[in-house]
C-alpha cells in the first residue's frame, strides 16, 4: 500500500477529510522550500503537492506563475528538486506528489526521473498536461516503479475518459473544480460537485478537489462531497506577500492550519 493510500486510509477510518497544499520547489528558495514542506507536514496535511518551476505553466494562474519566475531565477533542475525530498524524507512521513507540465520531465529522461523519484521517496507524480491516452508509457514506468499515477478530471471530461482515468489512477483523483486556469475564487461552483459525484460512478479512488480553493469555508464546502480539498494560490500568494520574513516558515504553518477547519462532523 502506497504512503497516499494509507493516508487516505487513515482518514476514512477516521471519519475525517483531506488536505493537500501545493507550493512551488524553490519559491522563494531551495532552502526554505525545504522548511516549508516540514511545517506543512506538522500541520497535520494528508500530502503536500511539491510543483517543479516550468517557464510556461498554461494550467496556472498569475499567483503560481509568478512563483515560478520567482524560483527559476535560482537556476536549479528538476535533480536538485529530488535530492530536496531526499532530505525532507528523512525528517517526514507525509506523501509528496511532484506536480509538473511534460516538457521539464521529457527533457530530463521519464526513465531517469522515475528511477531517481522513487529511490527519493516521492510518491505520485501529477502532470497537468499529459492526458492518459497518451502517457502510457509514462504511466507504467511510475507503476513499476511504486509511484502512484495523480490524473486531472475537469467538468468538461466525458464519461469515456472518466472511464480511462479511472483506470489508470492511482492513489486519488484530482477533480478540477471549475474551467480556467488555477487561481483563488468567490466561490466553488457546483461543477466541482457533479464532477465528482461522475467520478464516484467510475472509481472507488479518493477524490480531491482543487483549483480556486482559498479558504476555509471553501475547504468545508468541498468536504461536503469531495475526499479531500487541494489549496495551491492561496498559499503561494501568502509566501509571496511574506517574501523577506525571517519567519515566513512558521506564519505559512499558522496560515495552513487556519485553512482546516474542524472536520469532525464531516460526512
Amino acid at each position: 500500500m502506497s504512503r497516499i493510500t494509507a493516508a487516505f486510509e487513515r482518514l476514512k477510518q477516521e471519519k475525517r477529510k483531506g488536505f493537500i497544499p501545493f507550493i512551488t520547489a524553490g519559491d522563494p528558495d531551495l532552502q526554505t522550500t525545504a522548511a516549508l514542506a516540514i511545517e506543512l507536514a506538522k500541520s497535520g496535511v494528508t500530502a503536500i503537492e511539491l510543483g517543479i518551476p516550468f517557464s510556461d505553466p498554461v494550467a496556472d494562474g498569475p499567483v503560481i506563475q509568478r512563483a515560478s519566475e520567482r524560483a527559476l531565477k535560482h537556476r536549479f533542475g528538476i535533480e536538485d528538486v529530488i535530492n530536496l525530498i531526499v532530505g525532507i524524507r528523512k525528517q517526514i512521513n507525509t506523501p509528496i506528489v511532484l506536480f509538473s507540465y511534460f516538457n521539464p520531465l521529457l527533457q530530463f529522461g521519464l526513465d531517469r526521473l522515475t528511477r531517481l523519484a522513487s529511490a527519493a521517496g516521492v510518491d505520485g507524480i501529477l502532470v497537468t498536461d499529459l492526458i492518459p491516452e497518451e502517457g502510457a508509457n509514462f504511466l507504467s514506468m511510475c507503476r513499476s516503479r511504486e509511484l502512484d499515477n495523480i490524473l486531472l478530471a475537469a467538468p468538461s471530461t466525458s464519461d469515456q475518459r472518466l472511464q480511462l482515468i479511472a483506470q489508470e489512477a492511482r492513489g486519488f483523483i484530482y477533480a478540477v473544480s471549475s474551467f480556467g486556469v488555477t487561481g483563488a475564487r468567490a466561490e466553488i461552483g457546483a461543477e466541482a460537485q457533479r464532477l465528482v459525484q461522475r467520478l464516484r460512478r467510475q472509481s472507488n479512488l479518493p477524490v480531491a478537489v482543487g483549483f480556486g480553493i482559498s479558504s476555509a469555508e471553501q475547504v468545508a464546502e468541498t468536504w461536503a462531497y469531495a475526499d479531500a480539498a487541494v489549496v495551491g494560490s492561496a498559499i503561494v500568494a501568502e509566501i509571496e506577500r511574506l517574501a523577506g520574513a525571517s519567519d515566513l516558515v512558521y506564519r505559512i504553518g499558522d496560515f495552513t492550519r487556519r485553512l482546516q477547519p474542524d472536520d469532525s462532523t464531516a460526512e
